[in-house]
């Protein structure tokens, strides 16, 4: 998370009805239901429901001013964030139900924005339960990878959840030509690792080829030209070890993505854990399988 300074973000959590109207429109803020008011106060810090400089309240919120489950999201930064923040769905027992994953974008510097907590079931099913901040990303929006619509760029670049055995990390970076014209590529993406402040992690050196980290793993081909028509896609496969050694691991949860010379980059969250080993193996962009059949 960013420093005091950067960015504060408010999770309005309660234990029992949903929010189904949260936001007092006011200057510089987005409500989540048009003439609706949310009247909120912080609470204890119980253990498990902070994130850095995220705080707890409870809300009345809604047209039935019931007890109410939602989130606030406040930027403090000078310029337009993307917010992805992932919450712990308990009972009244504290025991984990579900975790849930919200993502609020382009956020703009000042601005304040209430959401209601539902879930993939829809209004009214978190009703009964609490949440808990898990964790919290916040990028740059125009670095932020492309939800739904196609970016100017033309492509939409992602990275996958990976695998992890032994200690060994494999990971898949995913570009997918999202425009109307073909896409091409030729070598590696270039990453620039970054720390839970986005400022640029040292002491890290990015190899081409993963064959230096693992063999089998794909990624230790050389690169060969890649040209994908709209719809195609790509990846690079990255490879590391999380082993930890003398000295402090190194984490690095955001990772700058350039695709090829020239292009713009993108900011990804790997949530890479590289321990104390200093080395990421970067793969050379391959078609997808899919795609190439």
């Amino acid at each position: 998370m960013r420093p005091a300074t950067a960015l504060v973000l408010c999770a309005a959590l309660a234990s029992t009805a949903l929010l189904t109207g949260c936001g007092k429109e006011t200057a510089g803020s987005e409500a989540a239901s048009p003439g609706a008011t949310c009247a909120a106060a912080p609470v204890d810090d119980p253990s498990g429901r902070t994130w850095d400089n995220v705080r707890v309240v409870t809300g009345t919120c809604g047209p039935s001013g019931a007890p109410s489950t939602g989130f606030e999201v406040t930027n403090t930064e000078r310029e337009a964030l993307t917010f992805t923040i992932t919450l712990t769905l308990v009972n009244g027992f504290g025991e984990a139900m579900d975790n849930t994953t919200r993502t609020v974008e382009n956020v703009r510097p000042g601005q304040t924005v209430r959401r209601p907590l539902d879930t993939e079931d829809g209004p009214g099913s978190a009703r009964m339960l609490r949440a808990r901040i898990a964790k919290v990303r916040a990028v740059p929006a125009g670095e932020a990878p492309a939800a739904d619509a196609c970016p100017p760029s033309g492509v939409r670049i992602t990275n996958d959840r990976g695998d992890a055995a032994m200690g060994l990390r494999v990971m898949g970076i995913h570009l997918v030509n999202c425009g109307t014209a073909d896409y091409r590529l030729d070598g590696y993406p270039a990453l620039r690792l970054l720390g839970e402040d986005r400022e640029p992690v040292t002491g890290v050196n990015v190899l081409h080829g993963t064959d230096k980290i693992s063999t089998g793993v794909g990624g230790s081909a050389p690169p060969r030209p890649v040209s994908l028509r709209p719809g195609e896609s790509a990846r690079a496969i990255l490879a590391w070890r999380n082993t930890t050694t003398e000295g402090d691991p190194v984490n690095a949860p955001y990772a700058e993505v350039t695709a090829k010379p020239g292009a713009a980059p993108v900011t990804v969250t790997p949530e890479l854990d590289l321990g104390t080993t200093g080395r990421l193996g970067v793969g050379p962009w391959t078609k997808d399988d899919a795609a190439a059949r």
